[in-house]
């Protein structure tokens, strides 16, 4: 005969007032853990209590029972209940649901109710706060509602709209926690199915991997082309922005490329045709321009449209309310932040204010034009008055013959010293009653001897020379008259074959661009003035300019056609006369503009340098489009150079000892027990050539 199965009885239930109930010490929970007190309190006051109470009558000594019931389990829920009576929010006398335990162990009770309760799975979470939105609360209501903040629930909200498919796996421990968060950089479930089967194949399936293969082919929103379309009129246009939610994105990536480029195209040609209204002959526009792409071409110069009166009213309004603030705080040890950040409001007035329009000649205009881009920063670019010498007026021969013949004279200069053959010389005119002009023939042998008289007296006043010299090469730098000088110079403006990726936009390019706009405002618009221009500056702005005109005829480029293993070899020791730190000029190996271009081995040896042997073996087995976008992460700081950028001779810092050319820029040092690059190369970068002084005398 079977025995029959004893059925189980539970416990009884029933409230108790909230007086007659005291804390057990039996109560196993000890370090305080999850949601706060004060939060659960606020939790409680908004639905009432969830979860009743786990309570034992208390007894006398005679075992008999008290009255009282003490909790071993549900300690943190008597407290948020203590608390919210303290605060008169709840009667001392309120009904509180309990299960009272008989026999047993207390602590058993409390440690069985904490340790057998199943956590909720994150999707579960995930799916809840959807399914709250989607029930009409919003993403701030959700968040008061569980003590979080609203970027919180907008991540759980984004993890829950990812493909189902994707979901289950992640249910299913088919995917990491970080896996899923990279899938939600883009919202079309098509897109995250597509990148995940292609993860299947791959063997690194980490969350950056995700995010490029996600994001392959958009374009960054601190791209100057998002930045001059705006990013919210490329969405107004029906573009789509991706987005992560979980890393920093500088802004998300545009992922219509197609509507990005023709939102550009339509901008620049909008701008052109604004130009154009001036009166231009040309207008070319472009995104990009290469380097060099003015050379040869001679350059108008326009006067700044002055200021009218209410122009210069505002202006001074400004520039008094900078002089009352500065003032008011020139003994402050430090500006209010308020203070501050107006200063930096009126200064950029005030530049802006400055920052006149040109005025130029008619006939200029109507024979120049004007190249429309898109400058680094995302702004617009614009640079006009730019004469192609096809568009050039014919140069008018001078019809005085007293004048000298600058052809005879010039070839005259070279050979001064030849001796002059029979058959060569002229016959002497004969004498009449009035003074005949000098022949060409003794004209050129007479200016042989002051040629030669100007080479010696020349040649003992370097200070003229000097001025010889800069006039010459300025003439060539900024007027394109190289005949205006009797000094046969020659200076040759590099134009690259070869462009290097974001080349015309590098910081280096910027500086050079700008200080050549301040010099050609500080001289004479005429050639024929400028001799006098000059001879009236001082030392140290005659000095600067020459810097800057000399530098215009640096080569310092090679090429596989072009062997100057000479000329590259002065190369380098120019750059460590002027302590050349390519590092602090800008240059970063990025994919783009190394790493991608270069075999996997010679990856892992610029790793290798600036990071150190295990840092290399991290990325080793990596595929090399992806060890690549791994190496410019782990490059981004170390100022590390490939070895065509390297000077020779950079000190430490730390040693003052210079560095050999085939070291890294710095030395390394023991780091957390890898090798790393101890940045710095021992010289302040104060870019002085970006910033060349305005000679005085043409102020």
């Amino acid at each position: 005969m079977a025995t029959a199965v004893q059925k189980i009885t539970l416990s009884s239930s029933r409230d108790i007032p909230f007086n007659k109930l005291v804390l057990s010490q039996s109560n196993v929970r000890r370090v305080k853990a999850g949601v706060s007190i004060e939060q659960l309190a606020e939790d409680i006051a908004r639905r009432g209590l969830l979860q009743g109470l786990n309570v034992r009558a208390v007894v006398d000594a005679d075992g008999v029972e008290t009255g009282m019931f003490e909790i071993p389990a549900g300690g943190r829920r008597y407290r948020a209940l203590e608390l919210l009576v303290k605060r008169k929010r709840l009667a001392k006398t309120a009904p509180v649901p309990c299960v009272i335990r008989e026999g047993g162990i207390a602590e058993e009770d409390s440690l069985a109710e904490n340790v057998q309760r199943a956590p909720l799975h994150p999707l579960d979470q995930f799916r809840a706060f959807l399914a709250l939105r989607e029930k009409g609360q919003s993403e701030e209501e959700i968040a008061a509602a569980f003590f979080v903040s609203v970027a919180v629930v907008k991540q759980r909200l984004k993890l829950a709209s990812v493909s189902q498919r994707l979901l289950d796996t992640y249910a299913e421990d088919g995917m990491s926690l970080d896996q899923l968060m990279a899938f939600t950089v883009s919202g079309d479930h098509e897109r995250q199915e597509q990148v995940f089967d292609r993860l299947q194949q791959a063997y690194d399936k980490q969350p950056h991997v995700i995010r490029r293969m996600l994001t392959e082919g958009a374009v960054r929103a601190c791209d100057k082309r998002a930045r001059f379309i705006g990013v919210e009129a490329y969405v107004e246009a029906g573009g789509t922005v991706l987005r992560d939610l979980f890393q920093g994105d500088d802004g998300g990536w545009l992922q219509d490329v197609t509507l990005v480029d023709r939102m550009v195209a339509d901008k620049l040609k909008a701008a052109s045709e604004a130009i154009a209204a001036e009166g231009w002959k040309w207008i070319e526009a472009a995104p990009d321009f290469a380097y060099g792409h003015t050379f040869g071409l001679r350059q108008l110069r326009g006067d700044p449209v002055p200021m009218s009166m209410e122009e210069e009213a505002a202006r001074d309004a400004v520039q008094a309310e900078v002089n009352r603030l500065s003032e008011a705080y020139q003994d402050a040890d430090e500006l209010p932040d308020e203070v501050d950040a107006r200063l930096g409001e009126l200064e950029a007035a005030l530049e802006a204010m400055d920052a006149r329009p040109l005025a130029f000649d008619p006939a200029g205009v109507a024979r120049a034009g004007a190249f429309v881009s898109i400058g680094p920063e995302g702004r617009l670019r614009i640079e006009r008055g730019y004469v192609r010498p096809e568009d050039e007026l014919p140069v008018e021969a001078d019809p005085d013959p007293e004048d000298i013949d600058e052809t005879s004279a010039v070839a005259a200069t070279h050979d001064v010293d030849d001796t002059v053959s029979a058959d060569a010389q002229a016959v002497e005119p004969e004498e009449d009653d009035g003074v005949s002009p000098i022949s060409d023939r003794l004209m050129t042998e007479l200016t042989a001897h002051r040629t030669l008289g100007l080479r010696q007296a020349l040649g003992d006043r370097p200070d003229v020379a000097f001025l010889a010299a800069l006039h010459a090469l300025t003439l060539k730098a900024f007027y394109h008259y190289g005949s205006d000088s009797c000094l046969e110079l020659d200076l040759k403006s590099v134009s690259f074959g070869t462009q290097a990726p974001g080349l015309n936009d590098s910081a280096a390019a910027e500086a050079i661009r700008m200080r050549h706009e301040s010099w050609a405002k500080a001289l004479p618009k005429e050639s024929a003035e400028l001799w006098a221009a000059l001879e009236g500056w001082d030392a140290d702005s005659r000095s600067a300019l020459f810097a800057h005109v000399v530098s215009l005829s640096v080569n310092a480029v090679q090429e596989a056609w072009n062997r100057r293993p000479r000329a590259l070899a002065h190369a380098d020791q120019l750059a460590q006369a002027v302590d050349l730190d390519m590092a602090a000029a800008g240059w970063r190996p990025t994919v783009d503009t190394f790493l991608g271009r270069v075999t996997k081995p010679r990856i892992l040896q610029a790793v290798t340098e600036a990071k150190g042997p295990r840092a290399a073996e991290r990325i080793a087995h990596l595929k090399k489009g992806d060890m690549a976008t791994e190496a410019e992460t782990l490059l981004a700081d170390t100022r590390w150079l490939p070895e065509p950028l390297r000077t020779a001779g950079m000190k430490s810092p730390e040693t003052g000892e210079a560095t050999a050319l085939d070291s890294v820029v710095g030395k390394t040092a023991e780091n957390d027990g890898e090798t790393a690059v101890v940045e710095g190369d021992g010289f302040e970068d104060t870019d002085e050539a970006s910033d060349a002084p305005v000679p005085s005398a043409a102020e």
